[in-house]
């Protein structure tokens, strides 16, 4: 199955352009599979020899996604599909993966966003064009009811080093998007990407799970300049999150391994009119019965 033509069948035919009213859309991140066994044995380079608790995880996941009414706009997965990165497994690991994914609702969209399992810590223009063939663009944009969405390869702001020709690409396009939002007057700009631009405060240190702090205020202020509302993300398994002059910094942790004390789970994100509300849920309480209703009062408080 062709995964990205479910997302443009959606799309597509429909002017997307003009506020509809208030909807909501899924986001998960790192399925990663073959974490969890490498992560187990502490050996993340080569462990990664097995998946099968995060293919029954992914399923759970499609499965509460399937069942959600009203259905969401779209299901969104902010990378690290796959571990191996690259590894004598990834071939297989990305056949499993796409193997459950495309039991998804043909009525629900998915849109994918490149990790650094997907391309590498510091991509080249090789494995950039490989995660493109398997899963599609590694930057791109969509409108949603009057909403314009900006997906971005952050891998490119952490380290460019072996293709730099490709983040001032990156950089000239995100320009134009952003004039592009600009003109058309959107209701609300929100960006996914894999790796966070800070985890809980604008100005922390640097580390493995966010970006530079330089190239991170650089990205913070033409945010802000354009009024993007928020930022989703994933990469660093655990829940988390901050702000920055209005612009929120959502970390959602993921579907496959945990490395703190969440639970494997989505987040529920509710678009409205004035503002953007969301809410973690484990993967146990998005499948339960009582989850119609609880996604029923939640975009009703919001309208």
């Amino acid at each position: 199955i062709d995964l990205l033509s479910v997302l443009w069948r959606a799309w597509e035919q429909n002017d997307e352009y003009e506020w509809k009213g208030p909807f909501y859309f899924i986001q998960g991140a790192d399925p990663q599979f073959g974490l969890i066994k490498s992560w187990a044995v502490g050996d993340t380079n080569n462990g990664d020899d097995e998946w099968k608790e995060e293919i029954k995880l992914t399923e759970q996941a499609v499965q509460a996604v399937n069942k959600l009414n009203p259905k969401p706009k779209f299901f969104v997965l902010c990378g690290d599909l796959i571990h191996g990165m690259p590894g004598k497994w990834r071939k297989d690991q990305e056949r499993d993966l796409k193997n459950v994914l495309k039991n998804t609702d043909q009525n629900i969209p998915l849109v994918f966003v490149s990790g650094n399992h997907d391309i590498g810590n510091a991509p080249t223009r090789e494995t950039i064009d490989n995660y493109c063939k398997s899963w599609g663009d590694d930057y791109f944009s969509f409108w949603v009811g009057g909403v314009f969405f900006l997906v971005l390869n952050s891998q490119l702001y952490f380290d460019s080093s072996k293709c730099p020709e490709l983040k001032q690409a990156q950089d000239v396009w995100l320009n134009e998007q952003l004039a592009v939002a600009e003109k058309h007057k959107c209701k609300h700009i929100i960006v996914f990407q894999h790796i966070p631009l800070f985890l809980r405060e604008p100005d922390e240190d640097h580390d493995y799970f966010n970006l530079e702090k330089s190239v991170r205020q650089e990205i913070m202020e033409k945010f802000h300049k354009a009024g993007i509302k928020a930022v989703f993300s994933g990469h660093y398994h655990r829940n988390a999150g901050g702000s920055y002059r209005g612009l929120e910094m959502v970390v959602t942790s993921a579907i496959g391994c945990q490395l703190g004390e969440d639970t494997h789970g989505l987040r529920v994100v509710v678009v409205t009119d004035e503002k953007i509300v969301h809410r973690y849920y484990s993967l146990d309480e998005l499948s339960s019965q009582g989850m119609e209703k609880e996604l029923l009062d939640m975009l009703a408080k919001q309208i």
